[in-house]
């Protein structure tokens, strides 16, 4: 069983609402409304035990996962939160050993996430302009233990005439603006690679879809992710009236080349046109079923 040791990050669990994470420090005490928590009766123990803070409540002793780095994360700007961070490392096939570029690092909590999947062999470049938000990321990144894996520049990708990477798995653009960084994306991704953008509104997702066709994108798709919490109790179970609803739009997309002879053909038959302009997406199942 693994023991806490001094520097070691603990989240220190009373309920759902109040948990805290923080590194202990033998030197350290914690003050709350619910008493004193002393970092010296914390080290040494095992994680998932309990201590009684002086006023005799029960703290639990957790070990932070990615999850708890992120939501308690130091933010200079909003965070990609978990709803949507699983569904994009989903739907990019998001692995150990991948070149992630990001383009706008923002308070690093998509980066810290990102950085927990592809290490050991794999690391996240990201860059930005603003050096506030870099410092805080950076604190952020360094508290999840994930520096090595994760390299940050103060670039702005936007203007420049060359991009500083190229051959990338994956790029991911959290700006006020993507549609403007499309075309840098598509220089810095390899073949087949995969672009992620965070668009907190439609006329974002609406520049942003025209600029990734423009350059020879495919495979196109924008999602809002909701989840909502169950409050599950015998006799007692229903929908929680606290949750998270809309955070952003997520739009993805795959680089493709296509050769000059073929960009005149139009490949989209009238019959896969709904009456409202919309693609008939047909379930593959059905139609070997139907042959």
């Amino acid at each position: 069983m693994k023991k806490i040791k001094q520097n070691d990050n603990v989240l220190f669990f009373y309920n759902d609402s109040k948990k805290w994470l923080m590194r202990v420090s033998n030197k350290q005490q914690f003050h709350t409304h619910i008493g004193i928590i002393d970092h010296k009766k914390v080290i040494g123990k095992q994680y998932g035990n309990a201590i009684k803070t002086n006023k005799g409540k029960i703290i639990y002793l957790l070990e932070p996962t990615i999850y708890d780095f992120v939501m308690k994360s130091q933010r200079s700007t909003q965070i990609v939160y978990p709803k949507d961070l699983g569904y994009i490392a989903a739907r990019i096939g998001l692995q150990s050993g991948q070149q992630i570029i990001e383009i706008g690092t923002g308070s690093g909590s998509l980066t810290t996430f990102l950085a927990s999947i592809v290490k050991p062999k794999g690391h996240v470049y990201t860059y930005d302009v603003d050096e506030n938000f870099m410092a805080i990321a950076r604190k952020n990144i360094e508290k999840a233990g994930l520096v090595k894996h994760v390299t940050m520049e103060k670039f702005d990708i936007k203007n420049a005439r060359k991009v500083p990477r190229t051959n990338a798995d994956v790029v991911v653009v959290d700006l006020g603006d993507p549609w403007l960084v499309v075309p840098q994306a598509r220089k810095m991704l390899k073949g087949s690679g995969a672009f992620v953008s965070i668009c907190p509104t439609m006329n974002q997702l609406e520049k942003l879809v025209t600029a990734l066709r423009q350059n020879d994108f495919f495979d196109i798709e924008c999602t809002e992710q909701i989840v909502r919490t169950i409050e599950a109790r015998e006799g007692k179970t229903r929908h929680s009236f606290r949750g998270i609803g809309h955070t952003t739009y997520v739009a993805f997309a795959r680089k493709v080349t296509t050769p000059k002879e073929l960009r005149r053909i139009v490949t989209t038959d009238s019959e896969d046109i709904d009456s409202d302009g919309s693609k008939l997406v047909e379930d593959e199942s059905l139609s070997s079923q139907k042959k």
